[in-house]
């Protein structure tokens, strides 16, 4: 028991603690300062160095320390050109012999395979929409928002404008499509590359559940508990093969997460999880090598959903993943995370015959979505949906964020608030799944917008498109900021609200119309490039399917008499929401990245690790790196849908239709941020606002509706950091679970 004494001495430690932690911390942020400025100052080098006419982006690569793809988005000119003697646009790419696993870091081989480059032969045709017109000021449609802005087009001839930092002069600078005709060779699907209806089945996979804190393990035969030991890799494998048999291939973890089980000695979470999937294996296990359709090898290593991969012979495969890639188990014991998995495959069978529940939410999701292509002759798509060029899905990957994180902090914001409230969009992704571009994309640079009547101008603003805008906020506004711009970091992103502030940046055209058309005051928007797509719905019936597996998952978790199927089938309906969160992700096809590690010498030598490969973390026996491969020849590659949906999304995070009516309009309820009064907003986190105001929508369930789930009506200091944050986010969340007790 502690005493008066030891707890006095124990707070004069924790001082001094404070005292030597104070002026280390203010050492690490004078030196992340330097380091972000030695960034910028190579990051402008390289586009000098880029404009040389024999600059190399793999000598710059190497020069800078950085890779290709991060030279090709600094200089777009160094990017892929083709062969001498092809067809203008043509590119060259690298056969990938499987594709990224999702929103994650793929994983690859340890000891990976180089395939020889495939030289292609696209046959690319700039559009008559790229042509340079004479230019005039232009107003778009107005659809019932708010009266127009103009947006004007510069009043000279079509050229690439160079992407220009926003007033903070620290900002990054986004690639932009080079000046016709270079730019206009961008424009090109990659020849025989389409997303296609597979003929095969995926095979399916025996799965165990294991809960390696108490050693419960659950499976099709049965229930057991295991000794587990310190849950090693090793003692996992022993001790569950033991009891179950080799064609079990996937090991879930519901609780206890091994991986991180010396966190505390380690600096960063991914270190502790590199040196546990790392760790000795029993006799005649190895890390596994080889490949199939559905199968990756090597280990994913994740600091809080690692993929450890395994075999022990040449037919005896296994995964350790943890069951969070699906869902928060929330305390649920294996048996209950089995019977959830159950219902999800039942729920899915109702739309999809012979489904597979694959290794993770967004292999499941991509296997899905590739079953409702269209298949029968003569309908359209029925040959596949293109895939864009390799230029416009780097240009994509680094023009196009994702959901919107942003803490607004004081002096924006009062020190104290009269109240903390968290509303959150429900399955909100779905909602915006209705229309997404297809086909090759048209170029629009700002000398054709300008020549475009109002209508056609209209037309390709709420056409599925991403633009290349110049955005002046306007002078008094005292709202949040509205579109995304560049922030310092490597995929960062802030949303400039200063009034009378200038900056260049990408965005899509749901982002752009609710600038113009926002219901409190437009912005001015300066057309400088774009990307039209014609109107499809490739993602309709895959989203709808999911809606309605969605629906009855939540039904029943409502409804049914048992407290553990309840359970199961609310678990089951976040699994369902993850497939399509994370399953929209894949189409986003970042540049794989390949992760390996090696032992070290036996002297503890740093072994000899790939050309162009980073070293990630060392530990006393292993050493892990990665290397970015680039983009793979993936079918499924449609970063312009995953785009779309992700600025439909944050537009909606500001202002949106609801289902209930106005009775003295007879027009939907609008909801979002720019609903609530300025000063009010605290913080966004991808679908959810944080607010001083108790907002007052309308709820029905319905994907998109905003759910209040957290409520604290009292008065709070406003959090400042991350940390403050998450505090608060818990504590209004138990409140508001108290309240309705």
């Amino acid at each position: 028991m502690i005493t008066s004494k030891a707890y006095q001495d124990g707070l004069a430690g924790l001082r001094a603690v404070r005292d030597k932690a104070k002026p280390l911390e203010r050492q690490l942020a004078k030196i992340q300062a330097e380091l972000e400025k030695l960034y910028a100052q190579r990051d402008r080098e390289v586009r000098t160095l880029g404009a040389y006419e024999k600059a190399k982006a793999d000598r710059l690569a190497t020069s800078a320390g950085v890779s290709v793809i991060d030279i090709v988005a600094l200089v777009p000119s160094l990017g892929p050109q083709g062969p001498a003697g092809a067809p203008a646009g043509a590119v060259v790419t690298q056969e990938a012999s499987e594709v990224a696993e999702g929103p994650e870091t793929a994983a690859q081989a340890i000891k990976e395979s180089e395939v020889a480059p495939t030289h292609e032969q696209p046959n690319p045709a700039a559009d008559e929409a790229t042509k340079t017109r004479t230019t005039s000021t232009v107003q778009p449609a107005t659809p019932a928002l708010a009266d127009p802005t103009p947006v004007s087009g510069p009043a000279s001839t079509a050229a690439a404008v160079p992407s220009t930092p926003a007033a903070a002069g620290d900002d990054r600078e986004l690639p932009s499509i080079p000046a016709s005709p270079a730019g206009d060779r961008w424009i090109y699907t990659e020849p025989n590359l389409a997303s296609k209806r597979p003929n095969f089945k995926q095979a399916a996979r025996q799965m165990a559940f294991l809960d390696t804190a108490t050693g419960n393990l659950v499976w099709q035969g049965g229930t057991v508990r295991l000794d587990l030991g310190h849950a090693s890799v090793a003692e996992i494998l022993t001790a569950v093969y033991a009891t179950v048999p080799a064609d079990v291939e996937r090991i879930y973890v519901t609780a206890g997460d091994p991986w991180h089980r010396t966190a505390a000695s380690h600096q960063f979470l991914k270190d502790a999880v590199a040196e546990w999937l790392n760790g000795p294996l029993p006799e005649g296990w190895q890390v596994e090598s080889s490949r199939g359709k559905d199968r990756q090898a090597g280990h994913l290593v994740h600091p809080r959903n690692p993929v450890g991969r395994w075999q022990r012979g040449k037919d005896q495969h296994t995964e350790i993943r943890s069951v969070a890639e699906w869902f928060d188990p929330a305390g649920a014991d294996p048996a209950t995370v089995r019977a959830a998995f159950v219902e999800l495959w039942k729920a899915l069978r109702h739309h999809w015959d012979g489904v597979v529940l694959m290794g993770s939410p967004s292999q499941t999701g991509r296997d899905l979505w590739s079953r409702t292509i269209p298949a029968k002759a003569g309908t359209k798509w029925a040959d596949g949906y293109p895939v864009m060029s390799q230029e416009i899905r780097a240009l994509l990957h680094a023009t196009a964020g994702q959901g919107r994180t942003e803490l607004i902090s004081p002096p924006r914001t009062p020190e104290r608030v009269p109240g903390w409230y968290e509303a959150d969009r429900t399955f909100a992704y779905a909602k915006h799944t209705w229309m997404s571009g297809v086909g090759l994309p048209a170029r629009v640079t700002a000398a054709a917008f300008a020549a475009m009547s109002e209508k056609e101008q209209a037309n390709a603003l709420f056409s599925p498109s991403h633009w290349h805008i110049r955005v002046t906020v306007p002078t008094g506004w005292n709202h949040v900021g509205l579109l995304p711009a560049p922030a310092p970091g490597e995929r960062s992103w802030h949303y400039p609200s200063e009034g009378g502030r200038t900056f260049t940046t990408w965005a899509g055209g749901a982002e752009v119309n609710l600038a113009l058309r926002n219901p409190i005051q437009p912005w001015t928007i300066e057309i400088l490039d774009g990307l039209v797509w014609e109107k499809g719905d490739p993602l309709k019936d895959w989203s709808n399917k999911l809606k309605d597996a969605w629906a009855r998952l939540r039904a029943q978790s409502n409804l049914h008499g048992d407290e553990r199927q309840r359970q199961a089938a609310a678990l089951a309906s976040r699994a369902v929401r993850s497939i399509l969160l994370y399953g929209i992700g894949t189409f986003a096809q970042r540049p794989r990245i390949t992760t390996g590690s090696v032992e070290l010498g036996t002297g503890g030598e740093v072994p000899e690790i790939p050309d162009g490969a980073r070293l990630t973390s060392l530990t006393d026996t292993h050493v892990t790196w990665e290397r970015n491969s680039g983009f793979a020849r993936d079918p499924y590659a449609h970063p312009e849908w995953a785009a779309g949906v992700w600025s439909s999304a944050r537009a909606a995070l500001l202002s949106g239709p609801t289902g209930a009516k106005d009775p003295a309009t007879g027009k939907p309820v609008r909801a979002g941020a720019l609903h609530l009064p300025a000063g009010s907003i605290l913080a966004f986190r991808t679908d959810a606002i944080y607010s001083s105001v108790r907002p007052d929508w309308p709820y029905s369930g319905e994907p998109g509706d905003y759910l209040l789930k957290g409520a604290m009506p009292w008065e709070v200091a406003t959090p400042t950091t991350d940390a403050e944050f998450y505090v608060l986010q818990e504590l209004g969340r138990q409140a508001l679970e108290a309240e309705g007790l």
